[in-house]
């Protein structure tokens, strides 16, 4: 399903063969999210909706992961820095295998492990709790660090909102990470423009986006965060330059896949209930 508008840059595509396992992850996402957040009465649909392409491509096509040793010392690391979409990481990890999928029904229920807030404890998959802004990219980057002082070929992914490079400490970890030439390091961007009460760019604006990142000594890419074979081209390109850290900025709509979602403030938190559950997961149903 790709997003059909235009977008303010350029993007170099390199060869790519489409893998349609990707699309119907990421359809499967969406559907799970909705569900999880209808009977869990968890917010934060709307983030969740428009980053399961980016994590559709991730788990299908880049990570080197194993669900059934999820602690291989191996393995790429993952970390999503914006925690409160957690149901689109929880949906991903079950339906690639490290957790059954009927573990999902207990989203957000008494005594569940599958909290709002994405939670590493009892989660085979999830490397760290996240879900304060501003946390995942430091994480990330003491990942990055060790690896490198420890001779490491794994690489370390995260995925920020757009909303949480409003923090100081996003930016502490972006000089650090071009400082040290962490090459292993990726910051990936969901950049829907909306955070939790405004729009970004009424909220404290980020532009110009790009060039903020490249003056701190970061390669940058920008994509169609909804396009498949732009993700897979640059997130299989990775790093971008050998000695930099890199940056994929993913330009995405908030809620996206629900019609009534998309671009929409209110879906940051409103539960979806009755006719809006039940018109959103058709829609879902029928992309």
């Amino acid at each position: 399903m790709l997003l059909k508008r235009s977008l303010p840059f350029t993007v170099t595509t390199r060869k790519y063969n489409y893998m349609s396992a990707a699309q119907e992850l990421a359809k499967k996402v969406r559907i799970h999210a909705l569900k999880m957040a209808n009977s869990g009465g968890g917010s934060h649909i709307g983030s969740a909706l428009s980053i399961a392409d980016i994590l559709a491509v991730l788990y299908t096509e880049i990570l080197h992961l194993d669900p059934k040793n999820p602690k291989l010392e191996q393995r790429d690391r993952f970390v999503l820095s914006k925690g409160h979409a957690g149901a689109a990481l929880y949906a991903t990890l079950a339906e690639t295998g490290f957790f059954p999928v009927s573990k999902l029904a207990t989203h957000y229920q008494d005594g569940s492990d599958l909290c709002g807030h994405v939670s590493h404890k009892g989660i085979p998959g999830v490397e760290v709790s996240t879900g304060s802004l501003g946390h995942g990219l430091s994480l990330a980057t003491g990942m990055a660090l060790a690896a490198k002082i420890d001779q490491k070929k794994h690489r370390i992914f995260t995925l920020l909102s757009d909303g949480e490079c409003d923090e100081g400490s996003t930016w502490e970890a972006v000089l650090f990470a071009a400082h040290h030439h962490l090459d292993n390091l990726s910051a990936i961007i969901d950049y829907n423009k909306i955070q939790s009460l405004d729009t970004v760019a009424d909220t404290l604006e980020l532009e110009p986006f790009a060039d903020k990142w490249r003056s701190f000594g970061w390669q940058v890419q920008e994509v169609d965060g909804h396009n498949h074979q732009q993700l897979h081209s640059e997130l299989s390109a990775l790093p971008l330059e050998s000695g930099c850290p890199s940056v994929i900025i993913c330009h995405t709509v908030k809620g996206k896949g629900v019609s009534f979602m998309e671009n929409t403030v209110l879906w940051h938190y409103r539960v979806p209930r009755g006719e809006e559950f039940a018109t959103a997961l058709q829609e879902l149903e029928d992309s």
